[in-house]
């Protein structure tokens, strides 16, 4: 009998994510010196996460 797809092992966790978490998008935003130190943290700009 074959495995669900949703029990299988963690082989996907290395999968390319398309949402990054706020301190990834400060990152993001700093290195292109979109945000600077003192900015709000709420309400950032839309990012695409790196490739």
């Amino acid at each position: 009998m074959s495995q669900h797809n949703s029990l299988r092992a963690s082989s996907n966790l290395g999968a390319k994510r398309n949402v990054l978490k706020r301190f990834e998008r400060v990152a993001i935003l700093k290195s292109r010196t979109q945000w600077k130190e003192g900015d709000r943290v709420t309400g950032l700009r839309k990012t695409k996460p790196p490739e």
